[in-house]
Parts: structure tokens; C-alpha cells; sequence
């Protein structure tokens, strides 16, 4: 069910409107009911797959709980009888047993997310081997089915896990409420990755009718659809066009290229993550933001802090930090500063640890050689960055220039390119090809070319291209502004007409400019396949 489908406002009208008027005590049921006809909706065999990662998580998660609570009461009932020793003993005992039923459940879902999305990966890449070889065998792709939003809930719900296993919160006892965990229906598309400790008040409490509330989580939604349509969509026409020809748009035509595809990626999935964001709202389920103007970023470490935040937080949290610290790595450490010394045996685990991050990063992305090279990609300059900090340092305490305005400017120009130049991997998803175009940007010089009679070749009229620029000064404004809190509290503190003026002016646009109906496609989000 596409969230820019007739069918699907038609559906978030009718949950809206029955969530209010039923008791609240069954206001959480009736979420969980909507978000299993929502993943119905992507076929039925998709909800055996969640279904498996729901009851399996939820399993694992009550015997982690129940042996948290044997080894309190085994230990309080027996505290006078064990010596020190034979309650570490029992402790390291029963800590094992916790960590094997954790293990067991993650193999298991990544196991599951591993062989749906990775399988055809990893026989494209042992064909290729085989040819290398000179032999004439090749292996078989599968058709396999990828349930819908499948990483981001077996992340969600691997999170929950490991932090039951922790001992951040206890496990959640009815099945059927961590069902809605697992399955909220706005966030399966396209996150945010929330964590349980986050959620659970707003899923599961009793929630009054706020017009306040609503009418926020109402202009979210819409902000969402103006994004998504009015920007995101119609840039598409002209992204496809540009990299569906590799061999006439060359040159400034890929740096063209570059920079479309840079405004639909952030319309499309900011605009995806408002519209979920609103909806959540509306019910009265607060969500965490997931991006925080990112292309105003001044270096590529700040900008993944602002950049899809809840991914970065879920590898920071459960990948970087156990790896960083395991017994293996501090043993390599320790070797390392023997060997190598203190001041680069002591980056090792710290390097290790980002490499093993980002290649997972890129893999998540996509089943790909050119997500991983992105991911590794996106790890080499911020590793280079942090080796480079001295000289940084050195340089601002001789020019002094950091808290210039033109230097403020030119380092986020420098990161936006450099992040758009990376992302290049995603357009042309050809690693050799992609490299190919990067360089006949330097090569090609076209550009009278292309600022002539180039632009009105790539499927955008005058009128798109007019539409875009608004659209795009729109969000500049508003991403400016936003810079000094809430523009939608900025905006109710006007008086009731400027804000139905600003409001109805954006659904009169969206509606009027939107990308939709005859001579287009109905678009899913970016993100959806991931």
C-alpha cells in the first residue's frame, strides 16, 4: 500500500477517526490490527516472516527476563550458604545461558534478512568467480521473496533483544503488544529504527483527542507529501533520464546528475520520514527525529550525525561499541600497541571497529558491490578526517578563520559535494561505470552544452524546472528558519488566517503540482528497499 495511494489516506482517514472514538484501553489493539492489514497488503507471505521474527523475538526476550529474574531470587534465597567465588561461578553460569538464547534468536532473523536479500548477491559473486576460472558452470538465481520493510524490523527488533539481554528494560509480556512493536505500520517503510524504551509509552497509553496535536501531526503529513510530489517525484524524471544514458550524459551532465539526485534523495526520504512522523503524531505516539539538516553538515563525521540518525545511533549502539570492546579486539589492541606503538596501536580497535561498521552500513543499503564501496568509502575520508585533526588545528591557530561565515560556507559546500560525489555509487550502482562518470566530469567539458539546449532534453519542461526551484527555495527557507525550533509552533503563534493562508497554500500546491495521475507512475520511497 503505497503511503502516496488514494487507498492509503482513505485508510489512515478511517484509523484516525475509529482510534478516537473507540475506548482507549483498545486503542493500541486497533493499531496493531491496522499495521497487519497495512503489511497484508505486500502479500501475505510477508506477515509468516515478521510473524517468525515477532514470536521468536519475543521468546527469546521472556527467557532472557526469566533468567534475570532465577538468578535475583536464587542468589537472595542463598545469599548467607554461596562463598564469593560460587557466586561468580553461578553468575558467569547463567550469564552464558542468557547470551546462548540471545545468539541463538539473532542468528536466526539475521539469518532469515541474510539468505532473502543476500542470497543472489553472493551467487552473482560465485559465478563471476567460476567464469574467472575458465569454467562453464553457472549457478542458478533463486526467486526469493524480500518482505516489505525487512531490515528495519528485524533491526528494531534485534535491538529490543540485546537490550533486554543488557538489562536496560525488561521484556515486554504480552505478545501482542510487542507484535505492534515490531509491526507499527508507519516506520516499516522506512524507519525511524525506534527502540522499545522510546515507544512504549505512546503504543500502548490511553490517548485523548489534542487538536493541538493533530493539527501538528496533520501539517507534518502534509510538509511530508509536498516534499515527496512537488520535489522528489517530478526530480526523478529527470534523474532517470540522466543516468539511463550512460553514453550521452557525460561530463557537466553528471554533475548535473549529481545534484538532482542529492534534492530527491532528501525530499523522498525526509519527506517519507515526515509523513510517518505525522502520522504517529495524530495518534498521539511521539517518534524521534531522524534528521536534523543534514546538508548543512561541516564535515562528513557531523553529517552522519544528522543523516538517518536512527541507523547511525542502532550501529553505534549494537555494532561499533561490543566490537570495539570485545575480548578479541582488546587483545588485538593490546598486541598492537606492543608491536606497533602506543599512538597507532591504539586506533586499531578503533579502525577495525568503523571498517566492520560501515562495510555492514553499505550492505545494508543493498545487495552490492557498489553499497559496499560506498560504505567503505563514506569510512576512508572519516578516518582521513580524524588523522588529518592536527593539521586542522595547526591551520585554524595560525589563519583564523573556523568562525568565519565564508569558511563556514565553503565547508559545508565541500561536504555536500563530497557526500553527493559518493552517492554517485547509488545512481549508476556500477562500481567501474560510476568511476567512469566521476572522472568525465573533469574530462567532458560540456557545459555550454548543457546550460543551452542540455537541460530541456532530460524530460523537465519549464514548468518543472520552475516548480523545483520554488520547491527547493521552500525548503531551503524552511530548513533555515527550523535552525530557531518548531516552525509549526512558530506558526501557530500567528494569527489563525496566516496559518490557514501558509497551510492551504501548501495542500493547493501539492495537489496542483504534485507528481501524480496520468503520465506518472506512482513512486514508492527510496528507502522502500532497503
Amino acid at each position: 500500500m503505497l503511503f502516496t495511494s488514494y487507498r492509503f489516506l482513505f485508510f489512515l482517514l478511517v484509523l484516525f477517526t475509529v482510534y478516537y472514538i473507540i475506548p482507549k484501553k483498545c486503542q493500541w489493539m486497533l493499531l496493531l490490527a491496522a499495521s497487519y492489514i497495512f503489511y497484508a497488503y505486500a502479500g501475505w507471505e510477508c506477515l509468516i516472516f515478521i510473524g517468525i521474527t515477532t514470536l521468536t523475538t519475543y521468546v527469546a526476550g521472556r527467557m532472557i527476563e526469566q533468567n534475570h529474574a532465577t538468578q535475583k531470587n536464587y542468589l537472595a534465597a542463598h545469599k548467607a550458604e554461596l562463598s564469593k567465588e560460587e557466586k561468580k561461578a553461578y553468575k558467569e553460569r547463567q550469564k552464558n545461558k542468557r547470551f546462548a538464547v540471545m545468539t541463538v534468536c539473532l542468528i536466526l532473523n539475521f539469518g532469515i534478512l541474510a539468505v532473502l536479500k543476500y542470497t543472489n548477491f553472493v551467487i552473482a559473486n560465485m559465478n563471476g568467480i567460476l567464469e574467472l576460472t575458465g569454467s562453464t558452470k553457472v549457478l542458478a538465481f533463486q526467486d526469493l521473496l524480500l518482505p516489505l520493510g525487512i531490515s528495519f524490523y528485524t533491526f528494531q527488533s534485534m535491538g529490543y533483544l540485546i537490550d533486554v539481554h543488557r538489562g536496560t528494560y525488561p521484556a515486554q509480556k504480552n505478545l501482542f503488544k510487542f507484535a505492534l512493536f515490531v509491526s507499527f505500520f508507519p516506520q516499516l517503510i522506512q524507519g525511524p529504527i525506534s527502540r522499545y524504551d522510546d515507544l512504549e509509552k505512546g503504543l500502548f497509553g490511553q490517548h485523548t483527542f489534542d487538536w493541538t496535536n493533530i493539527s501538528f501531526g496533520l501539517q507534518r503529513i502534509l510538509w511530508g507529501y509536498f516534499k515527496k510530489l512537488v520535489i522528489a517525484d517530478r526530480m526523478l524524471i529527470g534523474v532517470n533520464t540522466l543516468i539511463g544514458d550512460t553514453a550521452t550524459y557525460t561530463g557537466f551532465y553528471v554533475f548535473l546528475g549529481m545534484l538532482f539526485y542529492a534534492l530527491q534523495l532528501y525530499a523522498d526520504f525526509t519527506g517519507g520520514i515526515d509523513i510517518t512522523i505525522g502520522i504517529a503524531q495524530v495518534l498521539g505516539i511521539p517518534m524521534q527525529e531522524n534528521f536534523k539538516r543534514p546538508y548543512f553538515s561541516k564535515g562528513i563525521k557531523e553529517y552522519w550525525r544528522r543523516w538517518h540518525i536512527s541507523l547511525g545511533s542502532w550501529f553505534t549502539d549494537y555494532l561499533f561499541y561490543p566490537i570495539s570492546v570485545c575480548k578479541p579486539m582488546l587483545k588485538v589492541s593490546k598486541w598492537s600497541r606492543k608491536v606497533l606503538g602506543e599512538k597507532i596501536g591504539k586506533r586499531v580497535p578503533v579502525y577495525a571497529a568503523s571498517i566492520a561498521v560501515w562495510f555492514v552500513t553499505g550492505i545494508w543499503h543493498g545487495a552490492a558491490w557498489n553499497f559496499v564501496v560506498w560504505g567503505l568509502g563514506n569510512c576512508f575520508f572519516i578516518m582521513l578526517s580524524q588523522e588529518c585533526e592536527p593539521l586542522y588545528e595547526k591551520f585554524h591557530n595560525r589563519f583564523r578563520v573556523k568562525e568565519k561565515v565564508w569558511f563556514k560556507a565553503f565547508q559545508i559546500i565541500r561536504t555536500f559535494l563530497l557526500m553527493s560525489s559518493l552517492r554517485m555509487l547509488d545512481c549508476y550502482r556500477d562500481v567501474p561505470m560510476t568511476f567512469k562518470m566521476f572522472g568525465s566530469m573533469f574530462t567532458d567539458w560540456n557545459v555550454g552544452e548543457v546550460l543551452s539546449a542540455g537541460v530541456w532534453n532530460l524530460g523537465l519542461g519549464i514548468h518543472d524546472y520552475v516548480v523545483l526551484a520554488v520547491g527547493t527555495l521552500i525548503l531551503f527557507t524552511v530548513s533555515m528558519v527550523g535552525r530557531r525550533g518548531s516552525v509549526r509552533e512558530m506558526i501557530a503563534r500567528k494569527p489563525i488566517g496566516v496559518s490557514l493562508v501558509i497551510f492551504g497554500s501548501l495542500f493547493i500546491a501539492t495537489v496542483l503540482f504534485g507528481a501524480y495521475g496520468m503520465g506518472y507512475d506512482a513512486s514508492q520511497f527510496i528507502y522502500n528497499q532497503f
